[in-house]
């Protein structure tokens, strides 16, 4: 009955062959798998190390209250590590900051796109050139041309809006993200 057996082909395994390079195909593709859930299980503990810690996400949100604040008067509190400044501002810091002509700031942003409330302006208190903190906090600190901060190091001039008017800054005061949970006080994050 030598007739019924298959065919020696090349090599003599005959119609076996496919199986074999399937069967190779798998291993490969089984053990490429395996090492990347590997290498997977031994980066996890590197990688997840560099997640902030849980006392660094409590500082993530603050909760500010702004019923002390009198017209006029600013107050710094500290939020992710950075000065922010809360101003309480006077009718005519608004209606100064409300009239400025965007044409001729280097960073325009229209005074209502800055504040949530015009009487409350909240903003990061870092200069944007090079990362000081701007005077104008204190009623006896320099306020600079424009009557809001600033920042002696090289001479950036904020206005009431914090917003660039003069010097090398490329930037406005950034505006942090917060919310009003009541008309005195706010969230920051």
């Amino acid at each position: 009955m030598s007739d019924t057996t298959h065919p020696a082909g090349a090599g003599g395994q005959g119609g076996h062959e496919g199986e074999g390079a399937t069967r190779r195909d798998f291993l490969y593709l089984a053990t490429a798998a395996v090492g990347a859930v590997g290498v997977a299980s031994v980066a996890w503990p590197f990688i997840n190390s560099m997640n902030p810690a849980a006392d660094t996400l409590a500082l993530a949100q603050i909760d500010v209250d702004l019923s002390p604040v009198q017209v006029g008067q600013s107050i710094t509190v500290t939020w992710r590590g950075k000065p922010v400044f809360i101003r309480r501002r006077t009718d005519q810091e608004i209606a100064t900051a409300e009239q400025v002509n965007l044409a001729e700031l280097p960073d325009p942003a229209p005074d209502s796109a800055r504040v949530q409330q015009p009487q409350w302006l909240v903003m990061v208190g870092v200069c944007t050139h090079l990362g000081c903190v701007p005077l104008g906090q204190k009623p006896t600190d320099p306020k600079g041309d424009y009557g809001g901060w600033f920042c002696p190091c090289h001479g950036s001039h904020y206005d009431t809006s914090g917003r660039i008017r003069r010097g090398p800054a490329p930037l406005n005061l950034a505006v942090p993200e917060y919310a009003f949970l009541t008309d005195t006080s706010i969230r920051l994050g």
